[in-house]
């Protein structure tokens, strides 16, 4: 009951700021039709209801989380699926909206619920968590990270200057997570997502005297920033954990990960995992690449044209990316859902970071970070996931048929259950979860 309440103060909290958003995109006499009005004030009477209704069953679901900001945006996500795509026109007797056109006319509404679901997280997480001790190191080298990815990508003084307070942000909000490489990509990049939201798409505009601008045509025309927040988050975030770690071999002996550095063998093993993992999406993604002829554009990048090259570029590629996979993701996939949860979120980041970065400066051409080049790389963002799929799900296999000699099969599963439970209680599956609908979000704004 405790975290019922805290829960439906908190929903309170982000249905004020949700409801003044509605107010001005003018949702509110919809909410209003489902008690046979169009009042805007009984309107935003039923939202704040349906808001502490659901903000009291969030703070149920993540009592035991130990950080709710992405399991907030996550839930905001599903909402807006449930909400007024599902269960609104049903109330209204009409069928459910699944269709991309109705989804992207309620683009609005989706930005209202992440912000919904960001405003409860934070207001929980202030209501029913401790004090925080921060650390003065952390606020140092988080910010230092930021400035340094924002140089490193190119994009200009603007560009550092949110750098800057991409690093800052995340030193206050995530303390210091000792969490490994490859899931603080991953956080970094949900990260990155939730700052184009504030910045790019909120704060810009207002900035500029032109209100809120969350119009689906607004909404699409930012999306040009997208790569860069989603790229800036995750370099910030990578290069944090690095000082981090540089940090405590330099100066502290603490020894942490003693629980999931018992269920791995050598390093050496898996890179080979991760070569036969890689060479398994790839051939996956291969039917992808043979169907929209892009084989041709791989062989290109050693002046070639042939399909042939371009497959054994690929297959190389795909390897070499399975290789970095099993150095920046060992002993964080406990069973297969996460193993394809973190695959899927690491592909997606390629995609990014590899066909729409990469390939095309490879190539002698610019970035395709444009809503444009965005839609013709759609295909790329489907194989790029399934590949992601592969990778994680035949990764964890193989990792997971490797145990240390010294302990028994018993005592293996026993440890992997318990790594499991701990990775259920971070922001894992949120994070998954957040990278999915970030994809699927790019399909319907550029469609």
């Amino acid at each position: 009951m405790r975290n019922a309440g805290f829960g439906a103060l908190a929903g309170l909290a982000g249905g004020l700021v949700f409801g003044q958003v509605m107010a001005v995109i003018g949702f509110l006499p919809t909410v209003a039709a489902i008690v046979r009005t169009d009042s805007s004030v009984v309107g935003f009477a039923v939202h704040l209801l349906i808001a502490a209704v659901i903000g009291s069953i969030f703070g149920t679901l993540v009592a035991r989380q130990r950080e709710l900001l992405f399991w907030g945006l996550a839930y905001g996500v599903l909402w807006w699926f449930l909400g007024p795509l599902t269960l609104l026109p049903i109330l209204l007797g009409r069928p459910v909206a699944w269709d991309v056109a109705t989804a992207q006319a309620l683009i609005p509404s989706l930005l209202g619920h992440l912000a919904y679901g960001a405003v409860t997280a934070a207001v929980l997480a202030l209501l029913s968590r401790g004090e925080r001790q921060f650390r003065p190191g952390l606020l140092v080298r988080a910010p230092a990270a930021g400035l340094l990815a924002a140089a490193v990508l190119g994009l200009g003084w603007n560009g550092l200057i949110v750098g800057t307070l991409v690093g800052a942000s995340y030193a206050v909000i995530f303390d210091d997570p000792d969490e490994g490489t490859g899931p603080a990509l991953i956080r970094g990049a949900a990260f990155g997502f939730a700052w184009w939201v504030l910045a790019a798409v909120t704060i810009s505009p207002l900035l500029d005297g032109g209100g809120l601008e969350w119009a689906p045509a607004a909404v699409r025309t930012a999306v040009a920033s997208l790569p860069g927040y989603l790229l800036l988050g995750a370099g910030t975030a990578l290069l944090t954990s690095w000082l981090g770690g540089l940090s405590r071999a330099v100066f502290s002996d603490d020894v942490r990960h003693a629980l999931e550095g018992r269920l791995a063998g050598g390093r050496v093993i898996s890179i080979w995992h991760g070569v036969i993992a890689g060479l398994a999406g790839g051939v996956i993604f291969t039917g992808v690449m043979v169907a929209v002829g892009f084989l041709p554009a791989v062989a290109a990048l050693i002046g070639s044209e042939s399909a042939v090259v371009g497959l054994v570029i690929h297959l190389l590629i795909s390897q070499a990316v399975g290789v970095t996979y099993a150095v920046f993701f060992r002993r964080r996939s406990f069973d297969p859902a996460s193993g394809i949860g973190w695959g899927v979120s690491y592909g997606f980041l390629w995609w990014v970071l590899g066909n729409l970065t990469l390939l095309p400066l490879l190539l002698g051409t610019t970035r395709q970070w444009s809503a444009a080049a965005l839609a013709v790389s759609f295909p790329s963002l489907v194989g790029h996931l399934a590949y992601g799929a592969v990778l994680g799900l035949v990764y964890q296999r193989l990792e997971e048929r490797v145990s240390p000699w010294h302990l028994t099969r018993s005592e293996a599963t026993a440890l992997r259950a318990a790594a499991r439970h701990e990775q259920t209680l971070s922001a894992a599956p949120a994070l998954w979860s957040l990278i999915t609908c970030v994809a699927l979000l790019i399909s319907i704004l550029v469609s």
